[in-house]
């Protein structure tokens, strides 16, 4: 899993409304509170998100150099671990036949999955607004990596027959229109694979404010529940939804953790929530 962080440091802060339900700040309740930065549950439908909020300029300046380190020496674990996922949501066996086999990854990073896929047979194009990691894969890979943010394409409506975001959702700062875009620029019938920390796992419960997920850089923590509201909010049906991950490496024996991972996997707590969508043809 993704764990990359930066202290925030001195950013503009904004307040927003609750991006799930559209409840205001009188309704929702303090959740995490640290140094610079905290957490609120929304009372209505349970979203908790960081209030107020560093603007998108500020974001974007923490995913620099020293996160392209970061994500080139971790790359091939995050491929494993995405490979895992979409094995998990049976991506192998979904039908491309009608829509063809054209993938959008968003947070794409250095392109990893894009280069897999692409050797499978895949038309591909990612968005990652590190512009190091999209150069990488542009000149290693050739797989068409764009650094605009997701909605700054213009992207053609119907235009992708899969699209992948994996520990993205968290990072955006209106992830209701993030959904929305994606049902967009989706071909009907499409599927869109979307992976995120689950607030409501086994690791949150047990670490609270020092769950790992909790940190500067995740402006949303989601559980099941509320990604699974904001999809539908946009159009989409769920087809599935899978949970991994028990306890973290290194914080218990192996036999300990190996116990936790089996646990957690059939009980739909662990500490990573992925959701198989499809845009169902009207």
């Amino acid at each position: 899993m993704k764990t990359f962080s930066k202290n925030p440091g001195i950013e503009s802060g904004r307040i927003i409304e609750c991006p799930c339900c559209g409840s205001d700040q009188e309704k929702h309740s303090p959740f995490y509170k640290y140094p610079l930065f905290s957490y609120v549950k929304c009372s209505v439908c349970g979203l908790v998100f960081q209030n107020p909020q560093p603007v998108f300029d500020d974001l974007s300046k923490r995913y620099d150099d020293e996160y392209f380190g970061y994500e080139i020496e971790n790359e091939e674990n995050f491929l494993s671990l995405m490979l895992k996922g979409l094995i998990d949501i049976g991506f192998k066996e979904l039908d491309f036949s009608e829509t063809g086999k054209s993938v959008l990854d968003i947070g794409c990073a250095t392109g990893r999955l894009l280069y897999y896929l692409k050797q499978k047979g895949w038309e591909t194009a990612g968005v990652e607004i590190c512009s190091l990691a999209a150069e990488y894969g542009n000149n290693k890979r050739d797989v068409n990596i764009s650094v605009k943010p997701l909605e700054e394409n213009c992207f053609a409506g119907e235009t992708f027959s899969f699209i992948h975001a994996s520990h993205l959702i968290e990072h955006l700062n209106k992830p209701a229109q993030f959904m929305d875009e994606i049902f967009r620029i989706l071909k009907p019938g499409g599927y869109t694979a979307l992976v995120t920390p689950n607030i409501d796992g086994f690791q949150s419960r047990l670490f609270k404010e020092k769950w790992r997920s909790a940190i500067p850089d995740h402006m949303f923590l989601f559980s099941k529940k509320t990604l699974i509201k904001m999809a539908e909010k946009s159009g989409f049906k769920v087809l599935k939804s899978v949970t991994w991950g028990g306890l973290a490496a290194g914080c218990a024996p192996p036999v300990l953790k190996k116990a936790a991972d089996i646990i957690v996997k059939k009980t739909g707590s662990g500490d990573v929530v992925m959701l198989l969508l499809k845009k169902t043809v009207s």
